[in-house]
């Protein structure tokens, strides 16, 4: 086996060889390790794959159709003005309630458009750092001073990090990466208005949609209340400018919109199925209509090919080393508990460490922290895990990856551990 790649054959046949066995099959831990994992992935593709994820790849490949390239580089490109840049980035998160998986085909969208370094990983930050229901919640059950500090941190913390990653990087020629589909000269003439009307209702679906349930009150428990309503009058919106100004086919999507009103009205309790239905229609119907209506359907179909796997592969190593939000998988929660208690330099690395690689879904972050601070952990960990913890996760890692490059990744998911880290240090010492 003279050959170099021969050998790199063998090397990787004798590898796989060993892993197989020296599997710890039968073990316990190991066992519900892997049970974890594939129970992690089935809620992740149940709770937030249809009315998260999907909706989200629609916008990002809306956004890299209908957005001018032009308006995308002067406000957000690298000579853009970084207060405005910084500025829009850094508050994006007040109005996308979303994940740190979902986020990731949006921030793709926008990079790959022309968008600056900083002002996309400002952000990538704040889109599901900033989610102003979770700084509410946060406020309510874990004391006003740590839904301050969180809010307070995590906008300061995008433009940070933003600044930072433009600096550390400011020589690097690959910034300014072209968008993979062309602009078409009737997107560029058309008004914003009807530009922004459309967005506005698809935004609209994917915020309401994902609302989850929380102890509201008020004028917030009431709004809740209407929450599908505001998703429906969200989607006749986008439907509506899409027909009249974008060139949607009006009579398949009058059918589209009948069938989905009447799986919602005939399966109230399950709107996971009108969702599907919904979106394999604007699927259907964006593929085989004109050409800017394909040219979105190609868009969304390269970042869904190019992003969805990896994804998953991140949800299901996420849920076998730390488990689904309240289960154990190969690491105990005891060791976790242990390692976060006080406010010492290592207690507040740890806490930003582990939250950088957990999964949280939108909110559920709050009760997490709120049990593991009746186990003993310190107020400026608590803190810690909420910075760092929404914002990252190992799937948001291994899907950015993909679009920044190791070395950028590497140095963003770092500037959130350590100003997360420092954060929580500062905090624990005051409070």
């Amino acid at each position: 086996m003279s050959n170099k790649e021969e050998w790199k054959v063998f090397l990787f046949i004798l590898g796989m060889f060993v892993i197989a066995v020296l599997l710890p099959v039968g073990h316990p831990r190991f066992d519900h390790a892997v049970l974890e994992s594939l129970y992690m992935v089935r809620w992740y593709a149940r709770e937030h794959v249809v009315l998260g994820l999907l909706p989200g790849f629609f916008i990002a490949g809306a956004i890299a159709v209908f957005v001018s390239q032009a308006g995308v580089m002067k406000y957000l490109g690298p000579q853009a003005n970084k207060a405005l840049a910084y500025g829009v980035a850094s508050i994006s998160g007040v109005i996308l309630s979303v994940c740190s998986c979902t986020v990731v085909p949006l921030f793709a969208a926008i990079y790959r458009m022309g968008a600056g370094l900083g002002p996309a990983t400002a952000f990538l930050y704040s889109g599901p750092a900033i989610n102003v229901l979770a700084i509410i919640l946060t406020a309510r059950a874990l004391g006003l001073e740590l839904g301050v500090a969180r809010a307070l941190g995590a906008v300061l913390f995008s433009i940070a990090i933003g600044l930072a990653m433009h600096f550390i990087f400011r020589n690097d020629k690959s910034d300014q990466i072209k968008s993979r589909v062309d602009i078409f000269e009737d997107s560029k003439t058309r008004p914003l208005w009807q530009t922004v009307l459309y967005f506005v209702g698809m935004v609209g679906i994917l915020v309401f949609g994902n609302w989850e349930r929380t102890e509201l009150s008020g004028f917030l428990a009431e709004v809740y209340s209407l929450k599908w309503a505001l998703t429906a009058i969200s989607a006749i919106v986008m439907a509506v400018s899409l027909v009249r100004w974008f060139g949607l086919r009006i009579w398949p999507t009058a059918a589209a919109g009948l069938a989905v009103v009447l799986l919602a009205f005939l399966f109230p309790k399950y709107p996971v199925i009108p969702f599907v239905v919904g979106l394999i229609a604007l699927s259907i119907i964006t593929a085989t209509g004109n050409r800017e209506m394909r040219a979105w359907f190609d868009s969304t179909w390269g970042l869904t090919r190019d992003i969805f796997p990896l994804l998953f592969i991140g949800i299901a190593l996420a849920g076998f080393f730390l488990g689904r939000p309240g289960e154990e998988g190969l690491i105990p929660s005891r060791w976790i508990v242990a390692l976060v208690g006080g406010n010492s330099i290592r207690a507040n690395f740890l806490a930003s460490l582990l939250g950088a690689f957990m999964y949280f879904s939108t909110l559920t972050e709050v009760p997490i922290v709120q049990g593991l601070i009746g186990n003993g952990m310190g107020t400026g960990p608590a803190l810690t895990l909420l910075l760092a913890g929404p914002a990252l996760s190992l799937a948001n890692m291994i899907a950015i990856q993909d679009v920044l490059g190791t070395m950028k990744t590497v140095t963003y998911v770092s500037l959130v551990v350590v100003m997360a880290t420092i954060s929580g240090l500062i905090y624990g010492a005051i409070f």
